[in-house]
Order: structure tokens, then sequence, then C-alpha cells
């Protein structure tokens, strides 16, 4: 069995301490950068951040939130969770990351989606119903962008380009993925331009998402492109043991769906729907270590994937708790899960 990577993923959601009280922005954002720090430090692969632009989270800007991080760590690669590309610039997002990459010595990440919430439309002038055609056009702009050479480009999205060349060059190139959540289109297309696949399994069993991935090196063959990785973007939280960490996580959890199920039309969660969604066709990943470290082998295995990337961040979870999931899953989950996979 192939080595996997295992990585983290926050959406810098506004936490509160341990006495109930609401943490600014400012604070959210100075904890996860001290996230990143203790990532690095248990040894782990990866770490994503999110880009939103509401209130319930802290990051607008997460290239500026890695920079810091990059200062701080020494070997964690770092990267996007997504970058919402419909409605940034690719110029402008290509010379970010190429100064992240020089900054990090060549440790930087982006992975491209065309996000789950839609406040970044009207907030820098997009229609909505442009969405499909901004997604295409920029993706096609950026693959060009990656290859570091004058792009000659024309779309209906953003003024064209006539042999454009775009700094700062980076030592290595960037590695770059696309962001999927379950869409036939969406995973063929991230196999036409060439890019890593990540899967967003945030509702179900994993095994669902074999046809996808199957469909994905299928389309990468017929492309003509190598073969590519494949990775999952799962939410889960980790403590000393299964009762512990499902008592932690609920709360939190409870809220922060229900505040965007509100919005969306979901119903109420629930304790019930929780214990399904921790359970082994769930898909949260919360539990002791080693409840965890089954469940990503047993996902890692039916996948084939080569990352796991565990959205430690969830609600008002408190930086403390993340703190010591983050530790349990460097040390404890991360030797698991490759002692279940080397054994299979």
């Amino acid at each position: 069995m192939h080595e996997v990577e295992l990585g983290l993923d926050t959406f810098g959601d506004i936490t509160i301490d341990e006495d109930g009280e609401r943490l600014s922005d400012a604070q959210t954002i100075r904890d996860i950068v001290d996230q990143a720090v203790v990532a690095d430090e248990v040894g782990l692969s990866f770490f994503g951040v999110g880009e939103h632009h509401r209130h319930e989270f802290a990051v607008s800007s997460p290239e500026i939130v890695l920079a810091a991080a990059a200062a701080r760590t020494e070997r964690i690669h770092l990267g996007t969770a997504v970058t919402v590309l419909s409605s940034d610039d690719p110029v402008r997002l290509y010379e970010r990351f190429a100064t992240l990459d020089a900054i990090s010595r060549g440790r930087a990440e982006v992975i491209l989606g065309r996000g789950s919430f839609i406040e970044s439309f009207p907030l820098f002038g997009y229609d909505l119903r442009d969405y499909e055609v901004l997604f295409e056009e920029k993706l096609d702009l950026f693959s060009q962008l990656l290859r570091e050479q004058p792009v000659t480009w024309q779309g209906t999205t953003r003024a064209s380009l006539d042999a454009a060349d775009v700094y700062p060059k980076t030592e290595h190139g960037i590695t770059a993925w696309v962001g999927v959540g379950g869409s036939p289109e969406s995973v063929v297309r991230t196999a036409r331009y060439g890019y890593g696949l990540m899967l967003a399994i945030i509702g179900g069993s994993a095994a669902r998402f074999r046809p996808y991935v199957d469909l994905y090196h299928r389309s990468l063959e017929s492309f003509g492109h190598e073969r590519m990785p494949v990775g999952v973007h799962s939410p889960g939280h980790i403590a000393d043991t299964d009762a512990q960490a499902w008592d932690e996580l609920y709360p939190a959890m409870e809220a922060n769906r229900n505040a965007i199920g509100a919005e969306r039309g979901w119903p109420p969660y629930s304790r019930l729907q929780f214990q399904q969604d921790v359970g082994p066709e769930g898909a949260i990943y919360a539990g002791s270590p080693e409840t965890v470290a089954r469940k990503i082998a047993q996902t890692v295995k039916t996948l084939g994937a080569v990352r796991f990337d565990l959205k430690y961040a969830n609600g008002t979870l408190s930086h403390g708790k993340m703190l010591r999931s983050i530790e349990l899953y460097g040390t404890r989950v991360a030797p698991m899960v490759r002692e279940i996979l080397a054994a299979s």
C-alpha cells in the first residue's frame, strides 16, 4: 500500500474560549497560526485554510495567514481549502501563491474550488448567473499561468492577455488541486486540466465516491495525462475516548449546522443524525485515536487516496480542544493509519 499523507483543514471558524465567550476575529486568526505550528511539530503533511466572506469565519485572505504560518514552520505543506477561484483573479492568485511558495521554501499548495458559499460573488461584483463560465475560464487561465511562461489568453470574464509574463517565478512550480463535491462534470474537468482531485466528503459513506475516482482516472488517461493524486477532505475531531470526542464536538457542530441550515432550508441537526455521521458509514471522523485511525484507513483503501485532510475546526470548538485534537492526530492517529495500511 502507498504511503498516505495526513493533513488538516480549517475554515477559520470563530470559536469560543473555555468560559464560553466568543473570540474576536483577530484572536481566531492568531490561534490558527499557532495550530499550524503544532501541526508541523507533530509531523503532519499539510495545513489548509479556507476562504470565506461571512461572519462565522475569520479568514478571507488565506495566503496571508499561511505566510505567517510559513515563517514559523519547517516541513508542513501550506495551502487553501479552498480558494474560491470564480470570484478571484487568476493572475493575482498566481502571484500570491508564488510569493507564499518563496516564503515557505516550496511548501505552497493551492486547492481551487467554486465554493459552497456565494457571498464573494456580489462582494467582488460577479453575477451568479455566470457561476459556471467564471470557474471554467479562470481555471483555464490559471492552468496556463502555472506553466510560468508568457500567456496569451482571451475569455469573457476578464481582460485578455497578450504574451503576458507574470512574476515572481517559483523554484519548482506550485502543487495544485481542484476541490470537488460530487459532480461528474467537475471530476472530468479536473482531469482535463490535469489537476489533483480533492474530494470534499461531508455527508454519507466514502464508498459512494469510488465511481468518481474511477471516472477521474479514466478521464486522465483519455486526456493523455499521467496518473494524478486523489485526496479526501472530511470533518472530524479527536479526543482520548469516543465519548469525550463526541461530547466535545456535537454542540459545536450543532450550532454550526443549524446556523447555515437555516439559510439553506436544512432540518435541525440532531444527536441521532450526529451519531449516524460519526458511525462507520458517516462522513465525520470523530472519536478516540483508534476509532478515527480505523475509519481513515478504510476510506484511504476504498478510494485509493494518497492524502486525507481532517477538517479539525468545527463551529465553536475551542482552541484548546483543537490543539489536543491536532496533537493526537499527529502522534497517535497518523502512525496507526500507516500501520493498518502497511498490514493490508
